[in-house]
């Protein structure tokens, strides 16, 4: 039986970043939101589904230290040999839904862009935001980018749970405080629009 693993190593095995349905050259959407946040360059920043994304070299531009997780081997490897190895990342092959390490890092900003709205089983979601909830400081941040209800209801052959801000909010809880929202419609690489719910937490 072909595993979500299997899935997206499949699509990382046999398309290009240019071939890939989410690709984004500008990604000065996220960047907006992120300079929203006052914190120095020392930052650790938590990236659920690093995929291929030239979010990565952005980021070690500032000056961040990342963590890289993906449920794809082949996409890592792919951003490994493409940005190297460096004191300032660590990896994780990992299902984001299924728990972390117990020792595992901290970040003070975790950024997740369209990892989420692929999980579906209830028990996955809750596993995520516990994932998150332990992951990030007290102090710390959380910018969720995620198909909006109005959006296509599949990607990548998957199907999505697509979200709210409302739901977003209710989820991460009381101790998480929305700072921005925005609707943001992203275009495909073939032209197609998506649109997606920007929404940026500061957690207590």
């Amino acid at each position: 039986m072909k595993t979500l693993k299997d899935h997206w190593n499949n699509i990382f095995s046999n398309k290009s970043d240019t071939e890939l349905g989410w690709y984004e050259k500008d990604i000065s959407q996220t960047l907006r939101f992120l300079n929203e946040i006052p914190l120095p360059e020392s930052v650790v920043v938590f990236l659920p589904g690093a995929g291929t994304s030239v979010l990565v070299d952005a980021l070690l531009d500032k000056g961040h230290s990342l963590i890289l997780n993906d449920i794809s081997d082949e996409a890592l490897n792919r951003l490994r040999a493409r940005i190297g190895e460096s004191q300032r990342l660590t990896w994780l092959y990992h299902d984001i839904s299924k728990p972390l390490p117990a020792d595992g890092p901290q970040a003070d900003i975790w950024i997740d862009r369209a990892v989420l709205h692929f999980l579906l089983d209830e028990a996955d979601i809750q596993g995520y935001f516990v994932n998150l909830r332990t992951t990030v400081k007290p102090g710390g941040w959380v910018l969720l980018a995620e198909f909006s209800p109005i959006s296509a209801p599949k990607c990548a052959g998957l199907p999505l749970h697509r979200y709210s801000v409302d739901e977003m909010t209710l989820r991460l809880g009381p101790e998480f405080v929305l700072v921005k929202n925005e609707d943001y419609t992203y275009i495909t690489p073939f032209g197609e629009p998506r649109p997606y719910i920007y929404a940026l937490y500061k957690r207590r």
